[in-house]
């Protein structure tokens, strides 16, 4: 065997490996979490494909054309477009958000709990702010591909008329992570699961989803209701999703409130997430 062969084969000596750990360990543990994302790959196809074709045949085929031929038309209430063009912007940011919000509750509790996969590279140089940052990338790529792809399927039933619209991958990722961080966060707070997630899907996610301007526009809900949008960074979301796609008019003030409110909460969620990690792992 050759020199340039033995070499090739020898592993790397332990302070190299801890200092590729300590420089790259988000990338790693980021790639390992992709990686066992394809326990459910199916389903991950299965929804990112299945989903927008559901959710724009049902809109452009059936409500779409019932509520453009109503009375009053819809293309005064819905800002010049029809009610496709407008609902699809909304659609795939909730897409990305409702995805988010479920690879950030059960398969965090699934590191710290069940299976413990986060113990096992943390008693390598990896620390826990590594194991917090690797997941968030590894979901940041997951919801990229999954808009992309919803993205593509707009574009092939004309959902997306505007030369900006290919804004929505990154603004769909922007909204699902200001949403997916803090959840993240609480997720690595909680010893136990009792109940807290489905509690979450159905009385913060599902009403979020509902009253967000996701299929109106939040202006046309009671008073009353309409905080639950303003709270929501869903709506924020939909409002910059619709601005690329179509051309949403919106004053300069409340675009720069969009996205401070979206990055505000993300970064919490991101510093808040990182210093959970680190005490539930140091107990």
């Amino acid at each position: 065997m050759t020199d340039a062969a033995r070499t090739r084969l020898a592993a790397h000596a332990p302070e190299v490996s801890a200092a590729k750990a300590r420089r790259w360990g988000s990338f790693y543990f980021a790639e390992h979490v992709l990686r066992s994302m394809r326990a459910y790959l199916v389903t991950i196809v299965v929804t990112s494909v299945g989903n927008p074709l559901l959710y724009l045949f049902s809109m452009g085929v059936g409500l779409a054309s019932i509520v453009d031929r109503s009375a009053g038309g819809a293309h005064g209430v819905f800002g010049g477009v029809g009610y496709l063009a407008f609902a699809a912007p909304a659609l795939l940011v909730s897409s990305a958000v409702m995805t988010s919000a479920n690879e950030m509750m059960f398969p965090v509790m699934d590191g710290f709990k069940w299976r413990r996969f986060y113990y096992g590279p943390h008693v390598t140089p990896l620390v826990p702010g590594q194991l917090a940052a690797g997941h968030i990338m590894a979901v940041g790529v997951r919801l990229t591909l999954q808009c992309l792809v919803f993205f593509l399927i707009m574009l092939a039933f004309g959902a997306a008329p505007g030369p900006w619209a290919w804004l929505l991958v990154p603004i769909g990722v922007f909204a699902g992570m200001a949403f997916g961080a803090p959840l993240m966060a609480y997720s690595a707070h909680i010893e136990s699961e009792n109940f807290q997630f489905s509690m979450i899907q159905r009385f913060i996610v599902m009403p979020l989803f509902l009253f967000s301007g996701t299929f109106y526009p939040l202006a046309t809900m009671p008073v009353g209701m309409q905080w639950i949008g303003w709270i929501s960074p869903l709506w924020h979301g939909n409002e910059l999703g619709r601005m690329a796609s179509y051309g949403l008019s919106e004053p300069g003030w409340l675009v720069a409130v969009h996205v401070l409110y979206l990055g505000a909460l993300g970064a919490v969620g991101i510093w808040w997430a990182r210093r959970n990690y680190a005490k539930r792992m140091g107990k």
